[in-house]
């Protein structure tokens, strides 16, 4: 079979799957196979396909067809404009978590480490150590998730410190100058109606966040006002409809609390400075 029957022949399947953007997922997954990129199977319509490559491709789209997320396939994501290695050990990187980079970039910073809390693929520690030209640190519970960020990282030379902890608990007191974090926001009543590319295959460890979905919050914010150095900055992603209880959090100790918007219009990110002592 010839490259351009199976990208038509592979969006026909995938349509009928109800896997969305057909197309491009045929495209990705059929250049994954080939060892290509897009545009080459654009420019060969005509190439065949050796029976290896027809076998990863036919495994793909079944794995595709069975929930599995293309990054899991592939093995990658694009964050900030690099790639990142991804595994099922791992939230996958959204867009909408480059709008907390944003609000890391744009802080004022004392000196001191920049820590990133709950780090999975690494994605946010090795884009803000690469940014900022300067060391990270980067916590995280799960084993397999820090393997997954280590590996990153060296492979984008980027400057990144791993600790397995809880949150920052192996971190110091008034240790830190900017604390960033997307933590797990999603409430428990609504795993169940999660596209099953989350439910049944990202780490719940990363995306459940208690009842309410607040859970972590409230010890993140106890934990950064311990860490952070007087006029240091919290940075956290927010999920839908969470500002209001995640402001009245940010009592006594923090000053300077806003919110930002994503693209769709959505408090997606609080920001808030460590109250500075007479």
């Amino acid at each position: 079979m010839t490259l351009g029957a199976a990208l038509r022949e592979a969006t026909h399947l995938l349509e009928r799957g109800g896997i969305e953007p057909a197309r491009l997922t045929a495209e990705v997954l059929l250049a994954h196979a080939v060892g290509c990129t897009r545009a080459y199977l654009y420019a060969h319509p005509e190439r065949e396909l050796g029976r290896i490559e027809w076998i990863h491709f036919g495994r793909y789209l079944h794995e595709r067809l069975q929930g599995k997320p293309t990054q899991y396939i592939t093995g990658r994501q694009e964050f900030y404009g690099r790639e990142f290695r991804v595994t099922p050990a791992v939230l996958i990187p959204r867009p909408e978590t480059e709008h907390v980079v944003e609000a890391a970039l744009g802080a004022s910073r004392p000196p001191g480490p920049v820590v990133d809390v709950g780090t999975g693929s690494g994605a946010i520690a090795v884009t803000l150590a690469l940014e900022m030209n300067r060391a990270v640190v980067a916590t995280e519970l799960s084993w397999a998730a820090l393997e997954v960020a280590r590996e990153n990282a060296r492979r984008l030379g980027a400057p990144v410190h791993f600790i397995q902890c809880d949150l920052v608990a192996a971190l110091a007191d008034a240790s830190a100058s900017l604390v960033v974090s997307n933590p797990p926001y999603v409430p428990e009543p609504e795993i169940g109606s999660l596209q099953r590319e989350v439910r049944d295959w990202e780490p719940r460890l990363a995306f459940s966040g208690g009842a309410a979905g607040l859970d972590c919050y409230a010890r993140l914010i106890r934990e950064a006002e311990r860490v952070l150095r007087p006029g240091g900055w919290l940075v956290v992603e927010l999920g839908a409809g969470q500002a209001e209880a995640v402001r009245q959090m940010l009592g006594c100790g923090w000053r300077q609390v806003r919110f930002l918007e994503d693209l769709a219009g959505h408090l997606r990110v609080a920001v808030a400075r460590r109250e500075r002592t007479s």
